[in-house]
């Protein structure tokens, strides 16, 4: 299935995971992703409600920012909520290939902070933080 093709994708990353990722290189998911056979991630408009829907609630969480050219036809566009098209990694993803990284803190009714920035739909630059 075609689909346009940011040149970036979002993923909700719990920073154990990630901190382990930085040892081996590679980011190879949650239990969940791992179970569903792909890394799930999001386009800058779907990842707010993805987070609102999968992790609300959920400390730690970092938002991790890949470059889509740098994961090749490894990255599918397959339907999901609501029959949108969502980006799905088949395969790890390479650290090198993710230029941001920012933590996501909880809001006091369990949502989370994103930049503001990117729930405008425009561009995000993390604020350096891992």
């Amino acid at each position: 299935m075609t689909a346009p093709h940011p040149e970036h994708v979002y993923h909700l990353a719990r920073r154990t995971e990630w901190d382990a990722a930085q040892t081996t290189g590679v980011y190879r998911g949650s239990d969940d992703d791992r179970r569903d056979g792909f890394l799930h991630f999001s386009t800058a408009e779907q990842i707010v409600e993805s987070a609102r829907r999968h992790r609300h609630g959920e400390p730690d969480l970092l938002l991790l920012r890949a470059r889509t050219a740098e994961l090749g036809d490894a990255l599918r566009w397959e339907p999901s909520r609501d029959g949108a098209l969502f980006p799905h990694l088949y395969g790890e993803l390479p650290v090198g290939s993710v230029d941001a990284v920012d933590a996501l803190p909880l809001e006091e009714d369990g949502s989370h902070r994103f930049p503001p920035e990117l729930s405008q739909g425009t561009p995000w630059e993390s604020d350096g933080q891992s």
